[in-house]
């Protein structure tokens, strides 16, 4: 591996990860992950003993467990590690009971206004079958203020400083305008399309270009306005986040759930306005996270400066760098592609995905990841065993 050959020191996590996405030297490659599932991984971990109960009932995203449990299994970061503002519904809609049935099944208004099918020990995304927006009245009356500018978005959101978090205006900014830390750090710049899906809900989403363009066009300026205002508030004072990340989660195994045309002409413009102001602030890594097959949306994203796809999931479509990197060059980087079913197998399948990508680190400008969260199959003994085998191989 040439790119590690010359570099003379020990450099922190965050070092590495720069180093590997801007092709320069590191000392090692770091190991890195994308959080647990939720509410079931963690907690089938503390039933086996190897943590407590309460630790796992306490994780998330960059927190006190999530750096405990990630060095325990041998783990660096995870990437999921972003300064966010709300940029979403804010207020977000109280959860409300709308129904509930014999058999222990409820339909449940959540967060986003959709209602959403909840049945006991499901561990699959729940089904959504109805949404409060449907047409401009709705929109008027339940969602556009929930969508407008305030800087309380930004200053009460709360900053990693280590372990801990800290609201933005309460020493956050003051950490993160320092910069001496051993984690990459990003700033999260929202999500452009995949909150609208969200609330909207696939099917409306489908109609309303056709139903109501003019809605659908006053809905995605609203959303990118909002981000667009959030970001350049965070980046106004000089903090150095070390990368931009986008969530949107707007592809299936077959391909996007939205039209590529009307993709790149109405969002396509809102991510060029954010990453021109991330490179203005000397932020040159921006990362986006969508699931599934999003071979069609990544010239989009690249064309309008999203240079980093994550979590580049395998699935049964084998999504891997290789091709985008043959198709558009080293300006495309990726975190991801480490297919996570490796930990329900045994350890000839974990010694066997390190092969695979072996060839792609080879490449440069790629992090080795879980390609999702890692799932309540998941063995404890070989994810510890995949993080030692990382570490031996890609030293």
């Amino acid at each position: 591996m040439t790119e590690n050959t010359s570099a003379e020191r020990a450099m922190n996590n965050r070092q590495r990860a720069l180093a590997v996405l801007n092709y320069e030297p590191y000392d090692r490659l770091p190991i890195v992950h994308f959080g647990f599932w939720g509410g079931y991984t963690l907690q089938k971990w503390a039933a086996e003993g190897h943590l407590e109960m309460e630790q796992a009932d306490a994780w998330a995203d960059g927190n006190f467990v999530d750096q405990a449990v990630g060095d325990q299994l041998g783990f660096d970061f995870n990437w999921q590690c972003s300064f966010s503002p709300a940029t979403r519904l804010w207020p977000a809609f109280d959860s409300e009971l709308v129904a509930e049935f014999e058999d222990g099944t409820r339909h449940v208004r959540n967060a986003n206004g959709a209602v959403i099918v909840e049945k006991a020990d499901a561990l699959s995304i729940p089904a959504e079958i109805d949404h409060l927006l449907k047409d401009r009245p709705s929109w008027e009356k339940h969602y556009k203020h929930r969508y407008q500018w305030n800087p309380e978005r930004v200053t009460k959101a709360h900053v990693r400083t280590g372990a801990t978090f800290v609201p933005f205006d309460e020493g956050g900014l003051e950490f993160l305008r320092d910069g001496e830390r051993d984690f990459p750090y990003g700033l999260s710049c929202g999500s452009l399309f995949g909150q609208i899906r969200d609330v909207l809900g696939l099917e409306n989403t489908c109609y309303l270009p056709i139903d109501d363009p003019i809605l659908f066009d006053e809905i995605i300026e609203t959303v990118g306005e909002l981000s667009f205002q959030s970001a350049q508030c965070a980046l106004a004072e000089g903090p150095r986040f070390d990368f931009g990340h986008f969530w949107e989660d707007i592809c299936f195994k077959n391909g996007p759930l939205v039209n590529p045309e009307t993709f790149a002409a109405k969002v396509g413009p809102h991510y060029k306005r954010i990453t021109d102001l991330l490179r203005q602030h000397g932020i040159d890594i921006v990362s986006l996270d969508c699931d599934g097959d999003i071979d069609t949306l990544v010239p989009i994203w690249l064309e309008n400066g999203v240079n980093t796809m994550f979590p580049i999931e395998v699935g049964t479509w084998n999504a891997s760098i290789e091709p985008w990197r043959q198709q558009y060059g080293r300006e495309l980087r990726g975190v991801g592609g480490v297919n996570k079913n490796i930990f329900s197998l045994d350890r000839a399948a974990v010694d066997a995905e390190i092969k695979r990508i072996g060839p792609l680190v080879a490449l440069g400008g790629y992090i080795p990841c879980i390609d999702h969260r890692i799932a309540p199959d998941a063995e404890w003994d070989l994810v510890r065993y995949y993080c030692e085998r990382m570490r031996e191989v890609f030293a």
